[in-house]
């Protein structure tokens, strides 16, 4: 009986600027137990030597990603990345080239990340199936007419001339997001789409000469789960990337205002966040990491993730890990009172009283930004009781919506989704509610978070446009440069209302350690 073959997906860093002439080509290497190098050629090749099938490889701006088949669980601990020059000598042998003989050579080409097709999804409900594609150049923030588009599918092999076998029309298109029909022959056993490679194709041109491209993919279609009995009331998304020092506070602190699962989009980190994720899983925080490798597609991640909690979540929060609800009223309201622990499950309260309503399918909540309070180094008990110090007005809002209501595009900007026609938001009282946004931290940390940016049509530091946006710091340039009295900026109002709430309700007494302190013990 053969071994059951998996996919695994490894990315690796380099410098394009440290590239030279003739091109360095990119492999890997597979490390044993039993060698003390990668490279020791008396190493036997055994049959349980893991064997690798290089399926795809990508070329973005600064890394290179290898999409492999194997027949072993690997740790990517044991894979090294090896960079040469490839000229006739290196095919004539040697150690590199003896280790080679663990990959099946298919002569893979190098796709460029600027245009392709990336990743596919299942919606069982609508017989759709959901694409997204970089590279199309869509309007932002907009839906566009999907009579110009098509999704074709290859459900063995592709045909001689490379093209797919079935071809099915757009339902809608926004920004990354593709939606097309199921070819006919799976709408009734959606289990057979799994696995089926797609890809989209666009018209351009004119009017009297159109022209139909198809885009390059490396897509299938992923076997989306059947509906679990019973939603959670309340779920939450993220996007990250080297967040990993700060889930624990941020996610100990939200599961104790009700959130009850946690979907975690990993985009490329390279710190502990596989470990801290793991860690708190085991904790009983229904907390799971989603490998998210594609770098500016914030939005079209958001729109994967919308569909996938869909099936698990009446409500799903999409906010970033430095950003925290407050209920100044719930909090305060028990004070001194003795009665108990006040504001426990405030937000998963916020959201069931809204869960019957036959209008209302999304809750926005503003958000206050802090600044770094007069701190040069990150604070040792987190954020919420190191940042004491804030902006006067709001800084936009994060939402909270049904998923099961959203319009059939997806279509979101971060902050909101476009809803079914017929729904319609609510605003939270400020009163009532607001978001505290760590958004301008010590400066080590702002500049770490600020250097790339996850959101599409956010640029980057480097990137000398739209420097009045409200996405950059005010007066900051394209270069990461600590501006004079960074700690003493974004200033007006001190507000430790959270703070002291904190320190009076979850400090150990003994200790003064908070839940996510002592968890690091």
């Amino acid at each position: 009986m053969s071994s059951h073959h998996r996919f695994f997906l490894f990315f690796f860093n380099f410098n394009t600027a440290t590239l030279l002439r003739p091109p360095l080509a990119l492999s890997l290497l597979y490390s044993s137990a039993t060698s003390n190098s990668i490279l020791d050629p008396l190493t036997p090749l055994t049959s349980s030597t893991p064997s690798f099938t290089l399926q795809h490889r990508i070329q973005f701006p600064n890394h290179y990603l290898l999409l492999l088949l194997t027949n072993h669980h690997i740790n990517p601990h044991q894979l090294e990345c090896v960079y040469y020059y490839y000229t006739n000598a290196s095919r004539r042998g040697g150690n590199f080239i003896r280790r080679s003989s663990y990959f099946t050579t298919n002569q893979t080409v190098v796709q460029s990340w600027e245009k392709g097709v990336y990743e596919a999804s299942l919606d069982r409900e609508s017989n759709t199936v959901v694409v997204f594609v970089k590279g199309l150049n869509l309007r932002p923030h907009k839906v566009s007419d999907p009579t110009h588009f098509r999704c074709h599918f290859g459900f063995k092999n592709l045909n001689k001339d490379g093209s797919f076998l079935i071809t099915t029309r757009a339902v809608s298109v926004a920004q990354e997001v593709v939606r097309c029909l199921l070819p006919q022959g799976v709408r009734n056993n959606t289990d057979r789409a799994k696995g089926v490679g797609v890809t989209v194709s666009h018209l351009s041109g004119n009017f009297r000469h159109p022209v139909r491209t198809i885009l390059p993919s490396i897509a299938r279609i992923d076997g989306k789960g059947k509906k679990k009995r019973g939603k959670y009331e309340l779920c939450v998304c993220t996007m990250v990337w080297n967040q990993g020092s700060a889930l624990r506070e941020w996610v100990m602190y939200h599961a104790w205002l009700g959130v009850e699962r946690w979907f975690i989009y990993d985009n490329n980190s390279d710190d502990d966040i596989e470990e801290v994720i793991q860690d708190l899983d085991s904790q009983g925080f229904n907390v799971t990491r989603q490998v998210w490798p594609w770098i500016k597609t914030q939005e079209a991640g958001f729109s994967h993730c919308a569909l996938k909690a869909r099936d698990e979540c009446k409500w799903v929060g999409f906010f970033d890990v430095d950003e925290f609800f407050y209920f100044p009223n719930e909090f305060h309201h028990q004070l001194g009172q003795g009665g108990g622990l006040p504001g426990e499950n405030s937000l998963r309260s916020v959201v069931a009283n809204y869960s019957s309503s036959r209008s209302i399918a999304e809750i926005r909540t503003a958000c206050h930004s802090f600044g770094p309070s007069g701190l040069r180094s990150h604070p040792k008990q987190g954020v919420t009781v190191g940042y004491t110090c804030r902006l006067q007005s709001p800084e936009r809002h994060k939402s909270i919506v049904r998923p099961d209501l959203l319009h059939v595009s997806l279509l979101n900007v971060v902050h909101h989704f476009q809803l079914r026609e017929g729904f319609r938001y609510v605003n939270m009282p400020e009163g009532s509610a607001v978001i505290n946004h760590y958004k301008y931290q010590v400066w080590d940390t702002f500049k770490a978070k600020f250097f790339r940016r996850v959101a599409t049509y956010v640029v980057d530091w480097q990137e000398d446009q739209n420097k009045g946006s409200k996405d950059r710091a005010p007066g900051l340039g394209t270069e990461a440069i600590e501006p004079p009295n960074w700690h003493l900026r974004f200033c007006e109002v001190w507000d430790t209302g959270l703070k002291d709430f904190l320190l009076s309700y979850f400090a150990d007494p003994v200790t003064g350690l908070l839940p996510w302190d002592r968890s690091l013990l």
